[in-house]
């Protein structure tokens, strides 16, 4: 059984967009939206961790977090880059490019994390923990591995 097709008078084709000429439609202005929040926030994160209150105040942290706060810092620099990047341009392979770049120093971050482990915890804490940092681990390889498909596919993910 076929569908019947509807009929339209030249010159009123179904348009795309329901966004008027050169105004983004609404899931560019979702993306838009979500890019300029993160930046908020990620520069708020920034400036806990470094100015005030600082790392220092967070009672679980030891000295030893001086070892890792520059990686944690340019995780969260790149990230921010990024969102600045696709706040201008929300084009999908140089998201996923971003995505890839931002991820991979998320998981050095994490990495010297595991490393230097700078976490005063009680001993079954520090198996939470490590637990915790296996999942950002393998979160992380997993989304630059779905980045790398975006990035060769030229496609936002469906959400």
């Amino acid at each position: 059984m076929t569908t019947p097709t509807e009929h339209r008078p030249p010159g009123t084709e179904a348009q795309p967009s329901s966004a008027a000429p050169g105004r983004p439609d609404a899931p560019t202005r979702g993306r838009r939206a979500g890019y300029a929040g993160s930046v908020v926030v990620n520069l708020i994160i920034l400036w806990l961790i470094n100015g005030w209150p600082g790392w220092q105040v967070v009672p679980f942290l030891t000295a030893s977090t001086v070892l890792v706060v520059g990686a944690v810092n340019a995780s969260i620099v790149v990230r921010i880059a990024a969102d600045a990047v696709n706040l201008v341009l929300d084009l999908p392979r140089v998201r996923a490019l971003g995505d890839i770049v931002s991820l991979g120093f998320g998981l050095y971050a994490l990495v010297r994390i595991w490393q230097v482990f700078p976490l005063d915890v009680s001993s079954g804490w520090e198996v939470v923990a490590r637990v915790v940092l296996v999942l950002g681990l393998v979160g992380s390889g997993l989304g630059i591995l779905e980045a790398l498909t975006r990035l060769v596919r030229g496609r936002f993910p469906r959400m």
